[in-house]
């Protein structure tokens, strides 16, 4: 088969559209054209993406950047595939409409969660990398994806968050501002043990840390006298980006304040119970 030859098989009519006739080379172009330009779009993309990151853009707007540009670049495939094949927008109007009636009824979660995703992404109220609490569940935010967000738990565990639930409850987002979080270390000594000297030792863990914020300053409180115990409270703020972080480093603070404790004689209270006993106690021995 010669060139011409080939040329009119592929100028065949395969149907017309509206006194419109579509050969089948142009058939066959349009599936060439999609792999092409998907490749060199992905490229492209990819390519963006990386100097987003090399310049430290933040991983929640390149998330979102490669969101629109993915969607951008299937409507222009998809315009671009019909104005090929000589197909007016119009012929799909009706089966849009079917289509989009059909969805309404029998998809109404799953385009209110593709909504909210869009608007999670674009007004960045949770943000990859952000530490949640959903419910009673805590973890750091990994992926916001079009239908749910992938949150992982402070055990490891993955969890899937329908999109439209974290904005339509309460969430507790750690990190939203800053990274910076308040915490707490609470003591308890015996009575009779010099409170002065707690608060001065106390004092000397905080200071001894270069993690612990200066500002806002920290604070050792005399809280309560308790039942058993002369109760003491460290509060301070830290940057952490997780609650393991957190009680990793409220776990080395008790331990040195374990050390100091017992360098210096105090000791740590413990719950003690007077026991009295009514009538006669009587003692039973073997011979």
């Amino acid at each position: 088969m010669d060139f011409n030859e080939l040329l009119e098989a592929l100028s065949f009519v395969v149907y017309t559209y509206d006194d419109r006739p579509i050969t089948l080379l142009q058939i066959i172009q349009v599936p060439l054209y999609i792999f092409l330009a998907w490749f060199v779009v992905n490229r492209i993309g990819k390519l963006i993406v990386n100097a987003l990151r090399k310049r430290n853009v933040s991983a929640d707007a390149v998330h979102l950047f490669s969101r629109v540009y993915l969607v951008l670049t299937i409507a222009v495939l998809v315009i671009t595939s019909m104005d090929i094949l000589n197909i007016p927008l119009t012929a799909f109007a009706f089966v849009s409409g079917a289509i989009a009636i059909g969805v309404g009824f029998g998809a109404q979660n799953i385009i209110n969660n593709f909504i909210s995703g869009w608007i999670l992404m674009w007004e960045r109220p949770i943000r990859i990398g952000d530490f949640l609490e959903v419910g009673d569940a805590r973890g750091v935010v990994e992926c916001i994806n079009t239908r749910s967000t992938l949150i992982r738990r402070n055990d490891g565990v993955h969890m899937l968050v329908p999109n439209s639930q974290l904005l339509e409850n309460t969430v507790t987002n750690w990190t939203l501002i800053d990274k910076n979080a308040r915490t707490f270390v609470r003591v308890g000594v015996a009575y009779g043990s010099d409170v002065v000297l707690v608060q001065k030792l106390l004092f000397q863990v905080i200071e001894e840390r270069d993690d612990i914020l200066a500002s806002p300053k920290p604070l050792v409180m005399f809280e309560d006298f308790g039942d058993n115990a002369l109760i003491f409270d460290m509060i301070f703020w830290i940057n952490a980006v997780s609650e393991t972080d957190l009680r990793r480093r409220r776990s080395e603070m008790r331990f040195r304040i374990y050390e100091l404790f017992n360098q210096h004689d105090i000791c740590i209270a413990y719950p003690q119970r007077d026991i009295h006993l009514d009538g006669n106690l009587t003692i039973n021995r073997s011979e």
